[in-house]
């Protein structure tokens, strides 16, 4: 069996006491000092994340070519970006089903940044390689060349603002800037998978290192903590974020995954885009949806979901205890019939059945800026 990757922070997080964990092919920070306290600086102040396995793929050549490339193989309309605009977005395969969910970084006409997560890079690669035109379109993966650090939470433009000496709110709720720093040039975006506003800070790997040290030591003070994937998880659950391989696969639709709007009418046509754009107009017969226990007990993915009357209707996607709402809280597939805001169900939990409500209302405010 082929042994985990590790990024370049590893050092810096075992230095730091974490947890480390196998995830999507890389070794992983879990927690530092735990979920919850992570959590709760996060929503409260700033958490700051090692994101530096994720993916970078570039995208280069004749404006036309890129744009008639780009939108055929995925759901969203690429030619609504602006420079400088980040979207978020899915690389769909041929039967609809997700190759991944990326964000799109507009940095010319002639110019994109695909970001992909780290288990689907080398597989979105592979499959715009397999559809690149003849000739006028370059792609490129430089997911190893790149550091991503990511910075979170309601006092993360002081806290990153403060640091650089330079004002940030120019950078607009998914949008981007490349900033001049100690010699470099730097990616700084303003996109977030927590619900908080925050910073996505692309670096060569040197400078990368040196940002992680410096950010943690200087938001110290502003109760700033190293964040793992534990509480990346429950972050993104009450933001009600999907996950690869939980919400999101190659055989379900962006209808069916819950991200249906993110697919757009276009005038180029994507893969399976007849079938996916009437999944949207007539709806699908099970579809992703949250749900809120209002009895004690932790959801977790795989648990079975009944009505009120105890027929199955669907199962768990992701689960976790909110430690903002102080409850246990997920995600589902489940029959679309049911879905209405405040519905009764039922989640089984160690074969017990256990009270939930469908929520289609957010489950915490967030501070992302979205002007």
């Amino acid at each position: 069996m082929s042994q985990d990757k590790k990024t370049p922070l590893y050092e810096s997080h075992r230095a730091l006491g974490a947890k480390m964990i196998p995830f999507g092919g890389w070794d992983m920070p879990v927690q530092y000092s735990g979920i919850i306290a992570e959590h709760n600086a996060t929503r409260e102040a700033a958490g700051l994340f090692d994101v530096s396995h994720m993916g970078e793929i570039f995208v280069t050549g004749k404006p036309d070519a890129i744009l008639n490339f780009l939108e055929s193989v995925t759901c969203n309309a690429v030619a609504s970006l602006s420079e400088f605009q980040v979207q978020y977005n899915a690389v769909l395969n041929e039967k609809g089903g997700l190759v991944d969910d990326v964000t799109i970084y507009k940095f010319s006409p002639e110019k994109y940044m695909i970001c992909s997560n780290a288990s689907n890079y080398e597989a979105v690669t592979a499959h715009l390689l397999k559809y690149l035109p003849a000739k006028d379109v370059q792609v490129e993966d430089q997911s190893l060349r790149w550091h991503q650090i990511a910075l979170q939470g309601p006092r993360a433009n002081e806290i990153f603002s403060k640091y650089l000496g330079k004002e940030l709110d120019s950078i607009k709720y998914y949008h981007f800037a490349i900033l001049p720093f100690q010699g470099e040039e730097i990616i700084v975006s303003r996109t977030g998978y927590t619900g908080e506003d925050g910073f996505e800070i692309y670096s060569s790997i040197p400078l990368g290192l040196k940002l992680w040290k410096e950010i943690l030591d200087f938001g110290k003070s502003f109760g700033l903590l190293p964040c793992g994937l534990g509480a990346r998880d429950t972050l993104r659950i009450e933001a009600k974020y999907p996950l690869y391989g939980h919400e999101l696969n190659e055989s379900w639709t962006p209808i069916e995954s819950g991200i249906g709007w993110i697919v757009k009418e276009k005038q180029i046509p994507f893969f399976s885009s007849e079938k996916i754009l009437s999944q949207k107009k007539n709806g699908v017969p099970s579809k992703i949806v949250a749900f809120s226990l209002t009895e004690a007990g932790v959801p977790r993915e795989n648990f079975r979901v009944l009505d009120s009357q105890g027929n199955e209707i669907g199962k768990t996607t992701s689960g976790t205890f909110s430690p903002s709402l102080k409850k246990g809280i997920g995600l589902a597939l489940i029959s679309a019939e049911k879905i209405k805001d405040g519905e009764p169900i039922q989640i089984e939990i160690r074969e017990q059945p256990k009270q939930a409500i469908i929520t289609t209302k957010p489950f915490i405010p967030g501070s992302i800026r979205k002007n």
